[in-house]
């Protein structure tokens, strides 16, 4: 009878840890500012002559202990893309599903409270180094992009996003 008991007390605690830990990181993701939609402010960006896109919106949601990032964009050439990747901060390939300029997979890590590196890379090799940093009113993000892109295109600019 005791060791039920026992059995029972110790279920109730692991179920309560669980219950607290999964809160804690839904709590700490619906903080977490980069989540939402954004739009692309091509007046505040600097793009490489004739490379600035003609739009891109991406929204980010929370996903576990990562983010679901979703976007679509129409290029500087009308080209539509529209890819998505679901990715954690910790430095591991995640594959992106969709048609990225970008490349097929990337890896993403938090470098400090405001700011997120992410590597994209096609077939293995480094495409392109994005450094993303919020605002501190979180209303925007600035993305530093260096490398080049999976076309073989070199990639040097400054997107500005708004916070939708």
């Amino acid at each position: 009878m005791q060791a039920r008991i026992g059995q029972t007390c110790l279920f109730a605690v692991v179920a309560l840890g669980l219950v607290v830990l999964l809160a804690g990181t839904t709590l700490a993701q619906s903080s977490d500012p980069r989540l939402g939609t954004w739009k692309l402010n091509v007046a505040k960006s600097t793009y490489a002559a004739g490379t600035a896109p003609k739009s891109v919106t991406y929204t980010a949601e929370a996903a576990g202990a990562g983010i679901k990032v979703t976007v679509d964009a129409v290029a500087a050439d009308g080209t539509v893309e529209h890819y998505g990747f679901t990715a954690n901060y910790d430095g591991k390939d995640f594959p992106i599903v969709g048609n990225s300029s970008q490349g097929d997979t990337g890896a993403r890590t938090r470098v400090d409270a405001n700011t997120v590196r992410t590597v994209y890379k096609k077939a293995g090799k480094v495409t392109v180094t994005q450094n993303s940093v919020i605002s501190s009113d979180g209303k925007t993000i600035s993305i530093t992009s260096t490398g080049t892109d999976a076309k073989g295109q070199p990639v040097k600019s400054v997107a500005v996003y708004d916070k939708q």
